[in-house]
């Protein structure tokens, strides 16, 4: 007697081959058995004449650390046929979080992961406690990343480390990975990373060596500087000899364009056949989420976001900024690459500043009749260094690139900033589905379904997710491709995607036809 029996579905097992008619029996929260299942009994039969039937759905790159939290969350996961996470990207980790830098960490993750809980994680292993008392609604694993590892024991300043920081970044990391770390994620465009060179970072990075483990990284730069930013992740991976994963990969800026991207796919190739082992994964739009800070040269983070503060106050200090924006090339400077008029302020917090969220620089600076520097330093210096920008940055077509790319994965890069929200938070996969697959047909529906369950599931070791066999964690979806649809825009992010019938998590359905359950069955991976 199973629990569930799926018939007639239409089964894409995750590997990347076409779909073929059969039966899915699931037991315990495992697969039991796939096949010609006629004659099975079971506690509730599916009859999935017509739809496909596919591996749970896998995004490896979320910074969901402090919503994960929330026993409310997981509708706009699951919605769109998520039943696995990963957070922890871009060297950005709620987990471990301890000593002196403590609340200046926090601070700084805010507009990235949101508001931290009032409870403390000094280790991994105290996070993966409460997320599983919480009982969350779907799976979700830790990358540790090395930023916050940095950061809890050298503060935000810049310059080298001293060996004793050196080793006690190598104890906290080896600590997480004992605590089930999935892998290491590096953000080198991001304080305090930034501050190393590239014989520092190797240093830091040195327990991973031939561990096998994965490390994921927002690379140095993604503009002018990306291509060089490659190779010197290429050189970690043969001085680490350990997988490298490049997240969110683009090029910034219309000079960048259709050249960049395609030499940085040739490199990658290469690097594979000599033996590297370097893949790469996108989100599936134009535009980007992260801290407004970003727009900044990386010298003036020095020292976080209260030091910050104070140098936006400075007259003499704003001045060297603005030189800076205006002519440097040896930074990723958004302001120059991207325009004012593409950078949207996001997570305004005073009442003065509301009626700006979600508009440009550009309107804020003549909503104001200021200069845009002006603008962007006195909203910055007045809402604490805390906002967040969604920013126009990347080609489409670039995108379809990369999305083609036998190497590469599908990523949502969701933030959770106290304010306007990025649409893939809520859209990405059915995006995916609906924008690349039913429409452009950069993919197929079995790659892009490879891409989103088998591939992310083997490039973390999940052995038991994004498949469909016997033996297999009976996380599933069940939809009609031609209902699968988007409903949020960038005005409106926060609206929940359409076209999932079922989706299990655990071999318990989180939705059933088309309509949430209630259940949480996720756990802490």
């Amino acid at each position: 007697m199973f629990d569930y029996l799926i018939v007639n579905a239409r089964i894409l097992d995750g590997s990347g081959a076409p779909p073929c008619t059969g039966d899915v029996a699931l037991s315990g929260g495992t697969i039991a058995a796939v096949g010609d299942l006629r004659g099975g009994e079971a506690r509730e039969t599916i009859d999935a004449a017509g739809r496909y039937l596919t591996p749970g759905f896998i995004d490896v790159h979320r910074h969901g650390d402090a919503v994960m939290l929330d026993p409310c969350h997981g509708q706009a996961e699951l919605a769109q046929g998520l039943t696995t996470i990963l957070n922890g990207n871009c060297g950005l980790s709620l987990a471990p979080v301890e000593g002196p830098y403590r609340q200046a960490v926090l601070n700084y993750l805010a507009p990235i992961i949101g508001p931290a809980p009032e409870e403390s994680f000094p280790t991994l292993a105290d996070y993966r406690v409460l997320l599983n008392a919480v009982r969350p609604a779907l799976n979700a694993g830790m990358l540790v990343g090395m930023g916050t590892l940095r950061a809890c024991i050298a503060g935000f300043e810049d310059g080298p480390l001293s060996d004793e920081a050196y080793h006690s970044i190598h104890a906290a990391l080896e600590r997480a990975l004992g605590d089930g770390a999935l892998g290491v994620s590096l953000g080198l465009g991001y304080a305090p990373e930034c501050f190393y060179d590239t014989d520092g970072l190797i240093r830091a990075l040195a327990p991973l060596r031939r561990s096998g483990r994965v490390i994921t990284v927002h690379m140095r730069q993604e503009g002018d500087g990306v291509e060089a930013a490659l190779e010197e992740m290429l050189t970690v991976a043969r001085a680490l000899e350990t997988p490298v994963e490049i997240s969110h990969l683009k090029a910034i800026g219309r000079r960048n364009w259709r050249s960049a991207v395609p030499r940085m796919l040739e490199r990658i190739q290469r690097a594979r056949q000599e033996g590297l082992d370097v893949t790469c994964d996108v989100y599936p739009y134009p535009a980007g989420s992260t801290q407004l800070i970003h727009v900044l040269p990386p010298e003036f983070l020095s020292g976080g976001n209260e030091a910050l503060t104070a140098a936006l106050r400075d007259p003499a200090k704003r001045r060297e900024m603005r030189r800076r924006m205006e002519t440097g090339r040896d930074f990723e400077n958004i302001v120059d690459l991207a325009g004012f008029e593409n950078i949207l302020a996001a997570s305004l917090k005073r009442p003065e500043h509301q009626a700006f969220e979600g508009k440009s620089i550009a309107f804020i600076a003549d909503a104001q009749g200021k200069n845009p520097f002006d603008a962007l330093f006195d909203l910055l210096a007045a809402e604490d260094c805390g906002p967040s920008m969604i920013d126009f940055i990347a080609h489409e077509d670039d995108i379809a690139d990369i999305l083609r790319a036998p190497f590469s994965g599908v990523i949502s890069d969701s933030t959770y900033p106290a304010g306007l929200l990025h649409p893939r938070v809520y859209g990405t996969y059915p995006r995916l589905l609906e924008t690349y697959v039913a429409e452009k047909q950069v993919l197929t529906l079995s790659e892009a379904v490879h891409k989103i369950t088998r591939r992310a599931a083997d490039r973390f070791g999940l052995s038991k997710k994004g498949r469909i066999e016997a033996g297999a964690d009976a996380d599933l979806c069940l939809f009609t491709l031609e209902h699968i649809h988007e409903t949020g825009t960038w005005d409106q992010p926060e609206h929940l995607a359409e076209g999932m019938d079922y989706v299990f998590v655990g071999g318990v359905p989180a939705i059933a036809e088309g309509r949430f359950t209630g259940a949480r069955n996720g756990k802490a991976l």
